[in-house]
């Protein structure tokens, strides 16, 4: 069922937060206890925004429909739906981020000068959907999964407000927004500042244990941009086969901060 074994912890524990996250649905009225919740889950919720990255890239299961249901829970802690991050991150930044004109995930103002960090979050956050929509004007398979599934999660997000508006709003809505703009705000990091054309110096790395165990190790960045395709689990040793084309000062240790630019 699994492609890869490793990814059987990180689901479970997805699907337990997407079981406790309906149980307060169904359970729960106290619209404090709700906010209190709201407030507990940002991080964990964004932490899934790294798995559901690494699943975009790698697609979990053997079985399609399994990939789209866990999609669906995916949806709902991230704010990114089927094949969003296949458009405008696979198909699009991966392919394009040594250049700046046409980097999907572009760091740099069209003046050439760099965006600052709130400004880059509020670029990528806001135009995400219509970047990957455009991405999909070449890949009209993938893009006709990505409305499709965008539809039907935004059916059940309607469905799941009309039976109970104020806990669908803090539970599922308002965790899909942050985490959206969270995605957002954690890539900045990832390559601003480095303008070039060699992908060894494109990407800032971080090599610190616990992120990595927290992200999927995508710490590694540069690893993860030379073999895309490659299963999170194995990064690391990728990363050792490569870190000596690294400039040492691409390479990081730090638990929340990758770069300073």
């Amino acid at each position: 069922m699994f492609r890869f074994s490793a990814d059987r912890f990180p689901v479970f524990l997805v699907l337990l937060l997407s079981t406790l996250d309906f149980t307060m649905y169904f359970m729960v009225d106290n619209i404090w206890l709700l906010l209190i919740y709201l407030l507990v889950m940002i991080i964990p919720k964004g932490i899934i925004c790294a798995w559901n990255h690494h699943h975009q890239h790698t697609p979990t299961f053997f079985w399609k429909p399994l990939n789209r249901l866990l999609e669906f829970f995916y949806a709902l802690h991230t704010g990114a739906t089927t094949n969003l991050w296949v458009l405008h991150h696979v198909l699009g930044h991966h392919r394009n981020f040594l250049d700046q004109s046409s980097d999907e995930s572009a760091w740099q103002r069209k003046n050439g000068k760099a965006m600052n960090e709130f400004e880059y979050t509020l670029s990528i956050a806001f135009t995400a959907y219509f970047r990957g929509f455009q991405v999909g004007r070449k890949f009209a398979r993938v893009q006709y999964d990505f409305v499709l599934y965008s539809l039907l999660t935004l059916s059940g997000l309607i469905l799941l407000s009309w039976f109970n508006f104020v806990p669908a709003m803090i539970l599922f809505i308002l965790p899909m927004i942050i985490s959206l703009f969270f995605t957002a705000w954690v890539t900045y990091d990832h390559h601003s500042g480095l303008e070039t054309g060699d992908q060894f110096l494109a990407s800032y790395n971080n090599i610190n244990r616990l992120f990595n165990i927290l992200t999927g190790n995508l710490g590694y960045h540069t690893a993860h941009h030379f073999n895309q395709g490659l299963h999170w689990s194995k990064l690391p040793e990728l990363h050792a086969k490569i870190k000596y084309q690294i400039p040492p000062d691409l390479i990081r240790n730090a638990v929340f901060v990758i770069a300073e630019t």
